[in-house]
């Protein structure tokens, strides 16, 4: 093991111990496969599952792992029409798992999500029995301002260019704090505990994963 991944491994163990006294549940994983394994274990076969958009979620194998259990997928991708999409979104509402990775998590234990249309961020607030969330530790950071800029430098701008966005961010590669009808930073949600005692589950992974 790395000295990196060795530092990665204490500093889990001090967020999860944060994690807990703010009511959420926290695991810490060597591997992608230890994670998925794990998500897994925590969804009962015959569950209703949606998701946000991740790339966590794909790079760490959880979406194709899903693919080969007994769930019913909620998977807003196969809506045609807006109306569809909203019918879509209400199932996701009532689902019994929503699946997420977090923006940025400070080493205090708090989640910070920034949202376009906010239909991520909505279901981390409220609706989904459970949510799981899966980041990798080039997630974490220090506190609430360093995680701001961490979503602003790191993670808008490649995001923009992965949804083909035209926004400024994507054609310079540095945020402009624009008003873009195309902006993705529309919301900022700080979750500093969760209000249903383990209803938000994190699994922490010592790799680096997403953006």
């Amino acid at each position: 093991m790395s000295f990196i991944k060795q530092a990665n491994t204490v500093a889990a163990a001090t967020i999860l111990k944060s994690l807990s006294k703010r009511n959420i549940e926290g695991y810490f994983c060597q591997t992608s496969k230890e994670a998925v394994e794990k998500a897994l274990s925590l969804m009962p076969e015959g569950s209703s599952i949606s998701w946000g958009g991740s790339m966590t979620l794909s790079e760490c194998g959880l979406m194709d792992a899903l693919k080969t259990k007994s769930y019913t997928l909620i998977d807003r991708a196969t809506a045609k029409t807006f109306e569809e999409k909203r019918a879509l979104y209400a199932k996701t509402v009532m689902a019994d798992y929503y699946l997420m990775s977090t923006n940025a998590l400070t080493t205090q234990g708090e989640l910070v999500n920034i949202d376009g249309t906010a239909n991520r961020v909505s279901c981390l607030c409220y609706g989904p029995a459970n949510v799981i969330i899966l980041a990798g530790m080039n997630k974490v950071v220090k506190d609430i301002p360093s995680a701001i800029n961490r979503i602003r430098t790191k993670a808008a701008p490649p995001n923009t260019t992965r949804l083909g966005l035209d926004t400024p961010c994507t054609k310079t590669g540095v945020c402009q704090d624009c008003y873009s009808p195309n902006c993705i930073c529309n919301q900022i949600v700080i979750t500093r505990r969760s209000g249903i005692q383990n209803r938000i589950k994190l699994i922490l992974i010592n790799e680096d994963l997403g953006f």
